[in-house]
């Protein structure tokens, strides 16, 4: 017995596009996500359209080039080649298949959820929408985001009269709708993204398996759980594992530096254990756009169920207070060499979230650097990645990157990013002062280095 709440034509037509590559994708939101998904998608001969409301992105990819340090321009010829372009023009959904939303998910200055760019993408979309069409969302979110907020938006918006396909009787005026949560590592060479498995879950079977045989396309593996929200909480399990496990590490880097113990020792050695142990590494605080979020979107939704997750919230508050403690540091080190902070000259080296990438969302570069500054200090900084830092949601610094030389000049270097670019010996020779919140200085014997 058929249950699907679309005819059994509308779903086999889109299921046998996809089996031919020829079901047309869009991607809505090309930056560190959507862009490596829509290339992938290219990849594999499916025709493809990029959406972004950022028209310099747009004329970038139109002209052949990359904003991504780690995806080349030959890539995005290669892929204008076989048909992909990039569009704002959303009124081109119509001929679309599939959907696909990848847009950021922040928090607003009292940390909690930012849905402005999935609710104003839903609102682009909804007038477009047609019968058959498959929508999903792959930004992070808390559970219940998928069906409490976008489905309402997509049927209200959309002037046909169109419904989410929910598993009952078929009327013909349906589109699917599921959530599939990005798993973007930014700088990871060591797992390809197609090796990465997929986790789908629709709003009803139908959805659950069109999107399953979608991403099915270009991953080797694909997950189907049974609803979006079981989708949204997995992505919200994946990370806040991460942040809670950072932040017991960094808890006891505190304890281990009061101590003197060098807990870069301790887990070398804790990671020799076989089995139940995992390493985790401190450092200056978290950063990259799920890990810092996601423990305070859900933390926001438990209120609803009234329900306080007080042991998330108390991760989070540990990795938020990482760069005070870094300026802390700094303070000390200066101290002990009879310098203030304030008018001290201080070079912070690397301002990317991660090693080897040209990534600032949720930095704590930033926040050290601003923290820096309202001391008194006067800061500059060098990263290979970045020729400058301008101004995003929370900062706003217009500083220029300074050449790595004369580095006696500065009162203290401070290691934020562990770039593989950075010689870290001769960097220690030249300068009076490193200050290393990574460890990047192992091996390096020295009085002038200070490791907090």
């Amino acid at each position: 017995m058929n249950t699907s709440s679309v005819p059994t034509t509308l779903a086999s037509e889109f299921k046998n596009k996809i089996d031919a590559h020829q079901a047309r994708v869009a991607v809505i939101g090309l930056g560190y996500v959507g862009l490596p998904l829509a290339l992938l998608y290219t990849e594999q001969k499916f025709p493809v359209t990029g959406f972004d409301i950022d028209s310099r992105k747009v004329a970038t990819l139109t002209q052949g080039g990359s904003y991504i340090y780690r995806i080349p321009a030959t890539e995005i010829q290669a892929a204008r080649a076989q048909g992909f372009e990039a569009t704002s023009d959303y009124s081109r959904l119509t001929a679309m298949d599939a959907i696909i939303i990848c847009v950021p998910t922040p928090l607003n200055e009292y940390h909690e959820p930012d849905l402005s760019y999935i609710t104003d993408t839903g609102k682009s979309i909804a007038p477009y929408l047609r019968a058959g069409q498959l929508v999903v969302l792959e930004s992070t979110t808390y559970p219940g985001t998928t069906e409490e907020v976008l489905v309402p938006i997509l049927e209200k918006g959309n002037p046909s009269g169109l419904k989410a396909a929910r598993g009952g009787a078929a009327s013909g005026k349906e589109f699917f709708v599921a959530f599939s949560p990005e798993r973007e590592d930014p700088g990871n060479q060591t797992v390809a993204r197609r090796d990465i498995p997929k986790v789908v879950g629709g709003l009803d079977p139908q959805a659950s398996n069109l999107a399953a045989a979608l991403y099915g396309a270009i991953f080797n593996r694909t997950v189907r759980v049974s609803s979006p929200a079981a989708a949204e909480m997995t992505k919200l399990l994946e990370n806040i594992y991460r942040c809670v496990n950072i932040a017991l590490v960094n808890e006891l880097k505190l304890l281990s530096l009061r101590m003197g113990i060098d807990i870069w020792e301790v887990i070398e050695a804790a990671s020799t254990k076989p089995f139940g142990f995992q390493p985790f590494y401190p450092g200056p605080g978290l950063g990259g756009h799920c890990i810092p979020v996601d423990p305070f979107y859900l933390s926001w939704k438990a209120k609803e169920w009234d329900f306080r997750t007080r042991f998330i919230e108390l991760a989070g508050e540990i990795n938020i207070s990482m760069p005070y403690h870094v300026i802390s540091s700094v303070a000390g080190a200066l101290n002990q060499r009879k310098k203030a902070l304030n008018g001290a000259r201080v070079l912070v080296l690397g301002v990317a979230y991660k090693k080897d990438i040209d990534d600032l969302r949720e930095s704590p570069a930033l926040t050290i650097i601003e923290l820096l500054q309202k001391e008194g200090a006067q800061v500059s900084y060098n990263d290979p990645y970045f020729p400058m830092v301008g101004k995003g949601r929370k900062y706003d610094l217009q500083m220029k990157c300074a050449p790595l030389e004369n580095l006696g000049q500065y009162d203290c270097v401070l290691i934020v990013t562990d770039h593989s670019d950075y010689d870290f010996a001769r960097i220690v020779q030249e300068s009076q002062l490193v200050v290393d919140t990574r460890n990047a200085t192992r091996g390096i014997q020295s009085p002038k280095i200070v490791r907090c």
